[in-house]
């Protein structure tokens, strides 16, 4: 494994990561593990209308799952559904090391991992959780 995955970003992202807390108030509360690597992290989503409008977050993960909540935590409060969605299936194509530009320009910080698979998944859990976790709140709110 490089240094490089685990590049500068990555670990200021992390960091801020630990800053993060729970909502009291969350629409919608997702805990997804990485059974591989024990990562674990339970998502919460307040709405309003079609947008994000609070995150919250706990995390036990390694760096690279940290980092992964912080960016998603920190680009994704006034996004839509829509645009969770985008994000993910860009990093999904930038952790298998296809070309182009992900629509959160931050994303790129995870490029060295494309070449690690074994490490993809602890990329994508906080993502995953979203997923669900946007799933669950619009079948809630139908």
């Amino acid at each position: 494994m490089t240094m490089d995955l685990y590049n500068r970003r990555i670990v200021e992202a992390a960091k801020r990561a630990r800053e993060r807390g729970r909502l009291a108030d969350a629409d919608v509360s997702v805990t997804r593990d990485n059974p591989l690597c024990g990562d674990r992290i339970t998502l919460d989503l307040r709405f309003e209308g079609e947008r994000i409008a609070a995150l919250g977050l706990r995390v036990r993960g390694c760096l690279l799952t940290e980092a992964a909540a912080t960016l998603l935590a920190e680009r994704g409060v006034g996004a839509t559904p829509r645009e969770l969605w985008r994000a993910q299936e860009d990093l999904r194509r930038l952790l298998a090391g296809e070309a182009g530009e992900p629509v959160w320009p931050e994303l790129a910080m995870f490029r060295p991992v494309a070449g690690v698979k074994s490490r993809h998944e602890c990329v994508l859990l906080p993502f995953e959780a979203a997923a669900e976790a946007l799933a669950r709140g619009r079948a809630e709110r139908a």
